[in-house]
C-alpha cells in the first residue's frame, strides 16, 4: 500500500523537475512512511513519484518507481496483487524475463505488461491504482481496479496531466485551479460524496472504478472501461440452495486466504456482526499464532447508537483473538476534525470516518500494518432494511396502477405540501420512468436539496436532478448480460457509486491516514461476480436480510451472531450535536453561509433549530471549504 503521483507534459513548455515531484509525493508521507522515490524521463517530459508502505517483499529491490531491465516500462503502483506468485510462475515459464526481486508484486506488474500489455489487468486479483509508462509507445497508462478500492485522481491543465493517489498532491502545483465544482456539490447533497469522474474541485477528476486512462505524449487522452460487472456476470441456473451456499463459502474462504498474504502483521476489524465475525472466523483458520482483532465504541450508551463492544468481545473470545478496543468521546471527534478534513481531500460526509480512523490507529499502535474489513457484504446480499423497503416499493410500483393515477397522486401530494417527502420522491421517479432506488445513501430528496440551496443555485438546479449521475450506470446495467432484477440493480448501482466513492474512500483515507493497509475480502471480484450471478429469488429467500449469506456461514459463524438484529457501524452525531459539537458547527456553518453563496441561511437555521442530524453533511462541506479554498 502506497501513494503514487506523477506528471506528463504534452509540449516543451513544462519541464519536470525533482522538486516538483517531491512536493507532490511528500504530501502523502502517511501513505508510505517507509521510503520514497522519483523517476524522470531523459527528455524531462514524464515524471513518476512514489511513497512506500512496505507490505510484500520488504527489500530495497522492491522500491518504486520500478523499471524493467530493458528500460521500456516504468511503473508506480498502489495496492496489492494477491495472486502475484501464480502470475510470476507463468511469466518465469516463458524464460524471457530477468527478475531482480524475490517476490515483489510490483515487478510482476512490469513483466505482465511487457508480456500481455493492458490485457494483463484481467489476470490481476487484487486492489490497485497504477501508472505505467511505455517508453517505446510514448504512452502513460493510468488504471483503477475493478471495484475502486484504491483511488486515482488527475487533472489536465497548462499543457500537462498530473495524477496522484490524493488530491492534495495535485494542489501542490501552483497553477492548479482551486474552485468548487458546483455540479458535484449538487450531487454531493444526495450521495454524501461526488460521483466519478468529477470531484468537488473544478478541473480535478477521479478515474472511475474499472477504468483506465491512456495518455499519449501529444496530449491525446482516452478513457475506457476495462471491467464492468454487468458484462461479466451471467445468471446461475438450476443450482440448489445448498450448492449455492457451498460456492459462497468456498469463494469467500479463498478471498480471505489471499488477503492474509503479507510480510508484515495482519489483523481484522471486529464489530460482532455477521460480516466482521465471519471474516475473523475464516481468518483464524489455520493460524497458529495470535490473531489481532480491533473494535471501537463510545463513552456512553446513546439512543441513536448503542455500543457493539460486548458483541465484539464475545466473538473475539470464541476465536481466541488478541482483542483491542477503545471508547471515543465527543472531544476525540472535535479534536480530530481538522485532520479528518485534511485526509478526506474532498468531503466524504459519513461520520463513520471518525471511528474508522480511531480503530485504524488502534491497530497501527498495536504494531499491525494490515487489517481486513467487512465492506461489501451488505451490498451483495441485501443487508439493509432500506433495500428491502425500496425493493418492495419497486414491486408495488411495477404493478397494475395506471400512470395517470400515479401522476394524479403525485400532484395531490404536492398540493398538500408533501412534495419534499421521500414517498413523493419515489413516486416522482416512478412517474418519470426511473428506478426508485438510486443508492443506499440518499441524504436529501430533490425538493429538500432545492430548499437548502442558495437562491442562485436553486434557480440553476431547479430542473436538474441527480439522476444525471446515475443514468450512465443504469444504461450499462440494462445493456449487460446480468439478470435484470431489481435486487441486482441495487447491488450494481452501489458497487459503481456508493462503494467506490464513499465507503471505500472513507476506508482508504482513514486507514492510510495512520499508515495502515485496509483489505476487503467481500469485494474480491470473483466473490462479487458469484454473488451477483445468484438469482434474485434465491438470494432473497424468505425476505430476511442477508438470507443466503447467513445460510452459507451458519456453522462457521455462531448462531447468536447470525440471529442478532442488524446494527450498522455508526456515530452518535445526534446527541453530540446537542453539546459542544453543535456549538462549534453552528459557528463554522454560520460563518461559511455569511461568506459564501451555497446554502440558504434560513434553511440552515431551521435545520439547527430542528436538530437535524443531516447538518453533519453541511458542516463537513463548510469545514472542507475553509481548509482548501
Amino acid at each position: 500500500m502506497c501513494g503514487i503521483a506523477g506528471v506528463i507534459a504534452f509540449d516543451g513548455n513544462f519541464e519536470v523537475t525533482d522538486p516538483y515531484l517531491v512536493r507532490m509525493r511528500d504530501t502523502m508521507v502517511h501513505r508510505g512512511p517507509d521510503g520514497g522515490g522519483t523517476w524522470i524521463s531523459a527528455d524531462r517530459r514524464v515524471g513518476l513519484a512514489h511513497r512506500r508502505l512496505s507490505i510484500i517483499d520488504l527489500s530495497a529491490a522492491a522500491d518504486q518507481p520500478m523499471q524493467d531491465v530493458e528500460g521500456r516500462w516504468q511503473v508506480v503502483f498502489n495496492g496489492e496483487i494477491y495472486n502475484h506468485v501464480e502470475i510470476r510462475r507463468e511469466l518465469e515459464a516463458t524464460g524471457r524475463y530477468v527478475w531482480r526481486t524475490d517476490h515483489s508484486d510490483t515487478e510482476v506488474i512490469l513483466h505482465a505488461f511487457a508480456e500481455w500489455g493492458p490485457s494483463a489487468l484481467e489476470r490481476f486479483r487484487g486492489m490497485f491504482a497504477l501508472a505505467i509508462w511505455d517508453a517505446r509507445a510514448r504512452e502513460l497508462w493510468l488504471v483503477r481496479d475493478r471495484m475502486g478500492i484504491k483511488p486515482l485522481y488527475y487533472s489536465i491543465h497548462h499543457g500537462r496531466l498530473t495524477f496522484a493517489s490524493e488530491i492534495k498532491a495535485l494542489l501542490t502545483d501552483p497553477q492548479q485551479e482551486r474552485a468548487v465544482n458546483e455540479e458535484s456539490f449538487f450531487h454531493y447533497l444526495s450521495f454524501l460524496a461526488s460521483p466519478s469522474p468529477e470531484t468537488l474541485f473544478r478541473g480535478i477528476k477521479k478515474l472511475p472504478n474499472g477504468c483506465l486512462l491512456r495518455v499519449a505524449l501529444d496530449g491525446t487522452v482516452t478513457e475506457q472501461r476495462w471491467y464492468d460487472l454487468a458484462e461479466r456476470v451471467k445468471p446461475l441456473e438450476n443450482v440448489s440452495e445448498p450448492e449455492l451456499c457451498d460456492r459462497v463459502m468456498a469463494e469467500l474462504r479463498e478471498a480471505v486466504r489471499l488477503r492474509k498474504v503479507s510480510d508484515v502483521p495482519v489483523g481484522v476489524f471486529l464489530s460482532g456482526g455477521v460480516d466482521s465475525t465471519t471474516n475473523v472466523a475464516l481468518f483464524s483458520e489455520g493460524e497458529s499464532g495470535d490473531v489481532n482483532s480491533f473494535s471501537i465504541g463510545y463513552d456512553a450508551e446513546y439512543a441513536s447508537y448503542r455500543n457493539e463492544l460486548d458483541w465484539a468481545a464475545r466473538a473475539a473470545k470464541v476465536y481466541g483473538t488478541k482483542h483491542h478496543e477503545r471508547r471515543l468521546t465527543v472531544d476525540d471527534l472535535i479534536d480530530f476534525l481538522p485532520e479528518m478534513v485534511r485526509l478526506q481531500d474532498e468531503p466524504i460526509a459519513d461520520p463513520v470516518c471518525v471511528p474508522l480512523y480511531f480503530v485504524s490507529k488502534l491497530a497501527r499502535d498495536a504494531g499491525v500494518i494490515v487489517c481486513q474489513a467487512g465492506e461489501g457484504a451488505d451490498e451483495l446480499f441485501m443487508g439493509y432494511e432500506n433495500w428491502r423497503r425500496k425493493w418492495r416499493l419497486q414491486r408495488v410500483a411495477d404493478g397494475p396502477v395506471p400512470a395517470v393515477a400515479k401522476r394524479a397522486l403525485l400532484a395531490g401530494m404536492r398540493g398538500l405540501g408533501l412534495g419534499a417527502s421521500k414517498s413523493a420522491e419515489a413516486l416522482r421517479r416512478d412517474v418519470a420512468g426511473q428506478p426508485i432506488f438510486w443508492g443506499t445513501t440518499e441524504a436529501f430528496t430533490h425538493a429538500e436539496k432545492l430548499a437548502l440551496l442558495s437562491p442562485r443555485l436553486r434557480a440553476r438546479f431547479r430542473v436538474r436532478s441527480s439522476w444525471e449521475a446515475i443514468k450512465p450506470v443504469y444504461d450499462r446495467f440494462r445493456a449487460g448480460g446480468i439478470e435484470q432484477s431489481w435486487m441486482n440493480w441495487m447491488g450494481y448501482v452501489d458497487l459503481n457509486t456508493r462503494l467506490p466513492e464513499l465507503l471505500l474512500m472513507r476506508l482508504d483515507k482513514m486507514t492510510m491516514g495512520v499508515s495502515l493497509e485496509g483489505r476487503v475480502p467481500f469485494l474480491d471480484h470473483k466473490f462479487v461476480e458469484l454473488a451477483l450471478s445468484i438469482p434474485e429469488r434465491q438470494k432473497i429467500g424468505d425476505g430476511s436480510l442477508k438470507y443466503l449469506l447467513k445460510r452459507a456461514v451458519r456453522g462457521t459463524t455462531p448462531d447468536w451472531v447470525i440471529d442478532r438484529p442488524k446494527q450498522g457501524f455508526g456515530v452518535p452525531v445526534f446527541e453530540w450535536f446537542l453539546g459542544r459539537l453543535g456549538d462549534q458547527a453552528r459557528e463554522v456553518v454560520g460563518g461559511f453561509c455569511a461568506e459564501t453563496d451555497f446554502f440558504d441561511p434560513e434553511e440552515v437555521a431551521r435545520m439547527f433549530a430542528a436538530r437535524d442530524p443531516r447538518l453533519w453533511y453541511v458542516y463537513n462541506f463548510a469545514m472542507w471549504w475553509n481548509q482548501y479554498r
